[in-house]
């Protein structure tokens, strides 16, 4: 069987058929190199994308009712009436619906420590960008966001372009390309944790290439089953080990179910 075979094979679980196929290609040539089974490969890499994806989506996301829900948003909705549909459409995401409690207070607390922020990129995102109205960005702020599920990308061009705001989503392959476009703040939002499960040294070689002046770095403060074992103190120990020695200047926040740094360049 040729690697366009397994793939196919991969992806006709609904779960996983609208991931970018870089990805789904890189990993399947790694299980393969394994000397694995076609069938052994076949799970192995389905195991990998549920990781890395499909444990943060348990409920399935509603693309379709989202859009259909957005085009009829009036186009001068107030502030009120925007939030109320993103906060719905947050929960559906484990690691979004998780900040909820704290959306106000986590974005407002980073940015206090910030310039003005005219440039954002958001990586792995999932459907953080909806946290986009807590955000104090500058007025004619970019925001470019990226992931590996196209139908969410289709979901937040629209979301993005509905806001007014100068920015677009498109598909990224951390695994394949580190984004080095110049922006002021990169989020990097519970996503260190998942590119270690595909390569080790990837969080490390992501901090160092970006080009950008700040990255607002979190981790999870409990695992998606509500337990914390001691979470927090492992991610702060990993943290130190990956930032031990470089020239950032570095800014912890403590918040209710997560650990965030942010890192000047």
């Amino acid at each position: 069987m040729n690697l366009e075979e397994l793939i196919t094979q991969v992806t006709a679980n609904p779960a996983y058929a609208g991931i970018t196929p870089t990805l789904v290609l890189r990993l399947a040539e790694r299980e393969l190199a394994k000397g694995r089974s076609v069938r052994e490969t076949v799970k192995a890499v389905r195991s990998k994308l549920h990781q890395v994806g499909g444990a943060y989506q348990e409920k399935g996301l509603d693309f379709p009712a989202w859009r259909r829900e957005l085009a009829d948003l009036p186009s001068e909705s107030s502030n009120a009436a925007i939030r109320s549909f993103c906060e719905r459409v947050l929960k559906s995401h484990a690691s979004t619906r998780e900040r909820l409690p704290i959306l106000t207070e986590f974005y407002s607390q980073v940015f206090a420590s910030l310039p003005p922020i005219h440039s954002v990129l958001d990586l792995a995102c999932g459907l953080n960008p909806l946290a986009i109205p807590w955000m104090p960005l500058a007025e004619g702020a970019s925001y470019q966001a990226c992931d590996i599920y196209m139908e969410l990308i289709d979901f937040l061009g629209e979301f993005i372009s509905y806001l007014g705001l100068n920015g677009s989503a498109s598909l990224c392959d951390l695994t394949e390309n580190i984004p080095t476009q110049p922006v002021q703040l990169t989020l990097v939002l519970k996503t260190l944790p998942v590119l270690e499960q595909l390569e080790k040294d990837l969080p490390i070689r992501l901090l160092e290439e970006l080009n950008t002046e700040h990255i607002l770095v979190s981790y999870p403060g409990h695992s998606l089953g509500g337990r914390s074992k001691g979470m927090v103190t492992n991610y702060a120990a990993r943290f130190e080990a990956l930032s031990a020695g470089k020239p950032w200047q570095i800014q912890r926040f403590d918040f209710p179910g997560e650990l965030a740094y942010l890192i000047r360049k």
